[in-house]
């Protein structure tokens, strides 16, 4: 009665063991580049983040309460908070810390501006010790040592406005739907949407001038992006496909259901244009950068792409 025992080998040439052997080391050595590329992720994140937002909170009281003449609402505190690392900002609805509704029926009747202008003054009378920042859009408003962003909006009728990019002409918004659909879409992702957002931002932050991509159209792409997404539910996955996703989709105007439409990329131009196409090259050439340093599994080259201070 012998048994002929036998195993996994049995019947295996040494190149077929060789082959196998070599699979499961590549596996590994996949396994260990992910992670090491995700913890660099992670502790970029952190540069992002690293906001007190009790802080944050006092901060934002402290400016309602010295506007109170000139403000009929403080809206929108976003859960996101703000995405400012160092000195880099791009100006987006996740970015702000908080909306601020002017008071005044007059005010949508004037330049942005001229309202920004307005507020800024009342800002550098009532807090004179604050540093005060401004683009065409938001005032940023540096309160012991903290950073904080104010979107300032008017109404008109029952909407509500922000400056247009230019500056030149008021855009209605509707920042709950906005927040709203982000927020369902991030959480949808495994509260992943937001954190991709940052690092992509942060990215967009070292293109040429003419290639770059305002904050809210960064957003209005990633919901565009994740939407629908299947895959990996990490920051590293979801950056590649961002970036993948985006090189095409900018290519056309977002049509937004949440009101957004006229300022997220009118400042692009229209389908196919040349400023349109620039973006779409230049967000091409980091999801080909990215699957090279995949390739090579290098993650040297991740964060060459991600840390631009690092270069």
């Amino acid at each position: 009665m012998g048994g002929s025992g036998g195993g996994y080998f049995e019947d295996r040439s040494p190149k077929n063991i060789q082959d196998d052997l070599r699979k499961e080391e590549q596996a590994t050595d996949t396994q260990v580049f992910e992670t090491k590329v995700s913890t660099e992720i992670a502790s970029l994140l952190t540069e992002y983040n690293d906001r007190d937002t009790s802080a944050v909170t006092t901060a934002i009281d402290t400016l309602r309460k010295a506007l109170e003449s000139e403000i009929e609402d403080v809206s929108i505190n976003p859960v996101f908070g703000g995405s400012v690392r160092k000195h880099t900002y791009v100006n987006g609805i996740s970015d702000i810390d908080s909306l601020f509704v002017l008071k005044g029926e007059g005010l949508a009747r004037e330049k942005p501006g001229v309202v920004l202008d307005h507020f800024e003054e009342a800002l550098r009378v009532k807090l004179p010790a604050c540093n005060i920042e401004r683009d065409n859009i938001a005032l940023g408003v540096t309160i012991n040592g903290l950073k904080i962003e104010i979107l300032p909006a008017v109404r008109q009728g029952n909407k509500l406005a922000i400056s247009s990019v230019s500056g030149e002409q008021w855009s209605r918004i509707s920042p709950e739907a906005f927040f709203r659909k982000l927020s369902e879409v991030n959480a949808r992702q495994g509260s992943k949407v937001v954190p991709c957002i940052k690092m992509v931002k942060g990215v967009i932050d070292g293109f040429p001038e003419s290639h770059k991509l305002r904050g809210y159209h960064v957003e209005s792409l990633a919901i565009e992006a994740f939407k629908g997404y299947r895959g990996p539910q990490n920051t590293k996955a979801m950056i590649e496909h961002f970036f993948t996703s985006a090189s095409e989709r900018v290519l056309q105007p977002i049509r937004d259901k949440s009101g957004q439409s006229l300022h997220v990329d009118g400042y692009a131009g229209s389908k196919n244009s040349e400023t349109r196409r620039l973006m779409s090259q230049s967000l091409d050439r980091v999801a080909r950068r990215i699957k090279n340093a995949n390739a090579s599994q290098s993650v040297d080259h991740w964060m060459r792409i991600l840390d631009q201070e690092s270069e």
